[in-house]
């Protein structure tokens, strides 16, 4: 396994400084950080909805240039949409219904990473959906961009 990769982490696809320190730990306990009794370890964001499979936080690091950007975590371990539950699916819609009304998003998008970290270009390795609304009314507007695999570089 990559130096920088566990089971639950991998630290190649971490973007803010702060993220870097706290996944290190995460990784040093080797424990996943998304999993209900560790999450509140390391996430110091409220919870907004708590479903039956899912529930809604605050990125800790968001994107730049979003106006909000929410983490809707599966509650089991799972890495793969195999692994989800019969009606997990459904609630998923429910919840990001929930949202988009409370907070009365203008529009933006949803980002479901599934599988090895090496190619979703994920940081957690445990099956959460990203909410992205875009700040499109920011002066130093940029689009928001969502990345998928590993570096060129670090295929060689």
């Amino acid at each position: 396994m990559e130096k920088n990769k566990t089971s639950y982490i991998n630290l190649n696809n971490a973007r803010e400084n702060e993220q870097i320190a706290v996944m290190q730990k995460i990784a040093d306990e080797n424990h996943c950080p998304f999993c209900p009794e560790n999450l509140m370890l390391y996430h110091k964001q409220d919870i907004l909805i708590d479903g039956q499979y899912w529930l809604a936080t605050y990125n800790q690091w968001p994107y730049h240039h979003t106006k909000h950007h929410l983490l809707i975590i599966y509650k089991e371990h799972a890495t793969h949409l195999a692994d989800l539950a019969d009606g997990a699916g459904s609630e998923l819609f429910h919840i990001v219904k929930q949202l988009e009304q409370q907070f009365a998003f203008e529009g933006g998008g949803l980002a479901l990473r599934f599988g090895d970290t090496d190619f979703s270009a994920g940081t957690v390795n445990h099956l959460h959906v990203q909410l992205i609304v875009p700040d499109a009314m920011a002066k130093d507007f940029e689009p928001v961009r969502v990345k998928l695999g590993l570096q060129w570089e670090r295929r060689k």
